[in-house]
C-alpha cells in the first residue's frame, strides 16, 4: 500500500472563511514634512525665540543680554502684573460662561428642531467670520456708544468699560463655541432622549444624564476654543475698553513695542502660557475618557 505523504493543499475553512483581517493601509510619511517643517520653524522656532528672550537682561533701550536670569519672571510676580493676570484670566471665564449660557442652546435648537434649515442657521452664524476681527470690533463699538441711537434710546453708557469689553468678547468669539457642540449634537441619537422621557424622566434630568454627557467633548472643546484666545485678547480691550481695562494680552503687547522690553514681555508670554496648560491638560484627560469610552 502507498502512502501519500504529500501535504494537503490549502482548503477554506468555514471557520477560516469567517476570520476577518484588519487592514490598516500606510500612510507616507512624506505627506507629514511640510506640515512639521512649518510647526518647527514657526512655532518650536518661535518659542525658542520666547524662551531665550525671557531669560535674557535688559541692559539698555532695545539691548539684551542674554544669558540664564529670573528677574523677568520675578518682576511678572509683581502686584500690579498679577492683578492684571487675575483680571485677564477672570474676565476670560465669564466671558467664557456668558458664550456657553448664550451658545449651547442655540446649538441644541438647530441641531435638534431646524430640521432641513440647520445649515442656513449654521451659515448665519459663520457669516460674520467672513469680516475682519477688527472690522466687527468697531462696529460694536458704534452700536455701544452712548451718543448712538441704541444707546440713546436704552440710555446705556458702558462704553470703555468691564461691560462693553465682555459683550465684544461674547460677541467675537460666540460661533467658535456653537460650531464644535452643535457638531457634537448633529451625531447625537436623539432616541436616547426619548427613552429617557419613556422611563419618566424630567427634560432636566435626561439632558443631564443623556444629553450633556454625549456632547461633553464638543463642550469642553468649544470651551477652550473661546476660553484661550480670551486670555491673549488685545484688540477688544484696546478698543472697546479704552485702555482703561487692559488684559495681559496688551501688556505683552506694549512690553514688545512701546517699552521695548522683549525679555520682559516673553516672560509675561510664558506664564500665561504655562497657565493655560492647566487647562489644555483638562481637555485631553477628558478627551481621552471620552475616547476610552467609545472605544
Amino acid at each position: 500500500m502507498t502512502v501519500d505523504t504529500a501535504a494537503p493543499a490549502p482548503q477554506a475553512t468555514a471557520s477560516g472563511a469567517g476570520e476577518h483581517r484588519s487592514f490598516k493601509p500606510r500612510y507616507p510619511a512624506w505627506l507629514a514634512l511640510p506640515s512639521l517643517a512649518y510647526q518647527i520653524i514657526f512655532f518650536l522656532g518661535a518659542m525658542a525665540i520666547l524662551v531665550a528672550f525671557s531669560f535674557a537682561t535688559q541692559t539698555g533701550f532695545n539691548q539684551i543680554t542674554y544669558g540664564f536670569s529670573l528677574e523677568q519672571y520675578k518682576a511678572v510676580l509683581d502686584p500690579t502684573y498679577l492683578g492684571i493676570f487675575v483680571r485677564t484670566l477672570a474676565m476670560a471665564a465669564g466671558g467664557t460662561l456668558l458664550t456657553v449660557v448664550i451658545g449651547y442652546p442655540v446649538a441644541y435648537w438647530m441641531a435638534r428642531y431646524l430640521g432641513d434649515k440647520k445649515l442656513l442657521a449654521l451659515l448665519l452664524i459663520i457669516v460674520p467670520f467672513w469680516t475682519s476681527f477688527l472690522i466687527r470690533t468697531y462696529a460694536l463699538k458704534i452700536i455701544l456708544d452712548s451718543n448712538g441711537f441704541v444707546g440713546q434710546t436704552l440710555h446705556l453708557d458702558i462704553m470703555y468699560s468691564a461691560w462693553a469689553v465682555g459683550i465684544g468678547l461674547v460677541y467675537n468669539y460666540l460661533p467658535l463655541f456653537i460650531l464644535p457642540v452643535f457638531s457634537s449634537l448633529e451625531r447625537m441619537d436623539w432616541t436616547l432622549i426619548e427613552a429617557a422621557n419613556d422611563l419618566s424622566a424630567k427634560p432636566f434630568s435626561a439632558f443631564r444624564q443623556v444629553t450633556l454627557p454625549l456632547t461633553l467633548p464638543g463642550f469642553v472643546t468649544g470651551a477652550l476654543l473661546v476660553f484661550i484666545p480670551m486670555t491673549g485678547e488685545y484688540v477688544v480691550p484696546a478698543i472697546l475698553g479704552g485702555g482703561k481695562f487692559v488684559f495681559i494680552g496688551n501688556v505683552i503687547g506694549d512690553a514688545f513695542n512701546s517699552a521695548q522690553n522683549p525679555p520682559f514681555g516673553s516672560a509675561l508670554a510664558i506664564s500665561l502660557m504655562l497657565a493655560l496648560s492647566i487647562f489644555v491638560v483638562i481637555y485631553i484627560l477628558v478627551a481621552t475618557k471620552e475616547e476610552r469610552f467609545g472605544s
